[in-house]
């Protein structure tokens, strides 16, 4: 009995960062069009059709943050933003070796490198996201990393 309620928390909790990231990913989807240019600085020059690039991958956030809320859809979205968070990875290592990306973004060097090593915490809440059983210290260990993870993402956008 003492488990079991400790797991309906959980799940609970779970189901609020469910909602918390997919309204965080539907919103970064939608900033693609209406502020294009504040994602181009970041694309490698080495990719092409770099409007395009913004354009599609602000579409799949939109598209896998929405299918997050739903029960029948939320394994779709989840392992549909694992590959989308590892298609873009690109894009924060350039940020990482650019100075005029850092410039536009405000951020130094360092902070560009902590940046990209928030991508393993966000792989791995959407791969939790994706999972329908209780796994107690996965959930636990999920829960932590979520809460510094999403505080971070905060912060970036005050």
């Amino acid at each position: 009995m003492f488990f079991e309620n400790k797991d309906k928390l959980a799940f609970k909790f779970k189901l609020i960062t469910i909602y918390i990231m997919a309204i965080f990913y539907i919103n970064v989807g939608i900033g693609h069009f209406i502020n294009p240019d504040f994602f181009l600085v970041i694309v490698p020059d080495y990719l092409p059709y770099h409007l395009f690039l913004v354009y599609i991958s602000g579409l799949f956030e939109i598209i896998f943050g929405v299918s997050l809320f739903f029960k029948k859809s939320r394994k779709f979205g989840a392992i549909g933003l694992i590959f989308l968070l590892i298609l873009v990875f690109p894009a924060n290592i350039f940020l990482f070796q650019s100075l005029e990306a850092q410039s536009v973004y405000e951020i130094s060097k360092n902070k560009a490198l902590v940046r990209m090593f928030f991508q393993a915490p966000l792989i791995l809440i959407a791969f939790w996201h994706s999972l329908d059983k209780v796994y107690r210290y996965f959930d636990i260990f999920c829960i932590i990393i979520f809460i510094p993870t999403i505080l971070y993402f905060i912060s970036l956008s005050s």
